[in-house]
């Protein structure tokens, strides 16, 4: 996972107070070990806060929000979990609507343990094979998802991984995925 695999590639981490930082920061680091320029994204300027399970974490500055960044802004997204995190972020509409961007423009996209939830509200995941932390699967399933007990599984862009244990497979497949870019056949 080193090398300029993302070299020129600008990757959002769309996330807000709450998210678990591990699946923040590795896959942020595996983003830069590839070359690539991780933004973080959220909903509001200043900091949030993040979370080693249910024990405050550190504070990281937002790059941009939401409502200043289009999908196509980017070469690829990463939802990390956390329950707050997307619990917060699917209540945003501009939120639900950039993560479903991504989708229509067959931009990669790569969710970790609750990240899915975002997935779920944005009505991505129908038809699709996905994997997530378990409290998240009937959830995905009611959203037409075909739900798989995996540690990394793509389906066609789309990179999920259950939990933090999962993430050196879900941040090599995430980089494989990015630097192989647009995907065609996504549909929202």
């Amino acid at each position: 996972m080193s090398g300029k695999q993302l070299q020129g590639k600008t990757i959002a981490f769309l996330a807000t107070d709450g998210f678990e930082q591990v699946e923040l920061t590795e896959p942020w680091q595996a983003v830069q070990a590839a070359g690539g320029e991780p933004r973080l994204i959220s909903l509001e300027s200043g900091k949030i806060q993040g979370v080693h399970h249910d024990q405050k974490g550190d504070e990281f500055s937002v790059d941009q929000t939401v409502d200043e960044v289009n999908a196509t802004d980017f070469q690829g997204l990463v939802l990390p979990g956390g329950v707050f995190n997307p619990d917060a972020l699917r209540l945003s509409v501009n939120a639900v609507n950039f993560v479903r961007e991504f989708f229509k423009e067959g931009i990669p996209v790569a969710a970790i343990c609750h990240g899915p939830w975002m997935l779920v509200e944005a009505d991505v995941v129908n038809e699709r094979m996905v994997t997530s932390w378990p409290s998240v699967k009937t959830d995905l399933i009611n959203a037409g998802a075909n739900w798989v007990n995996q540690e990394c599984v793509c389906d066609n862009g789309l990179v999920t991984s259950r939990k933090p244990d999962d993430l050196p497979a879900f941040c090599a497949k995430m980089v494989e995925e990015f630097a192989e870019g647009i995907h065609s056949g996504q549909t929202v």
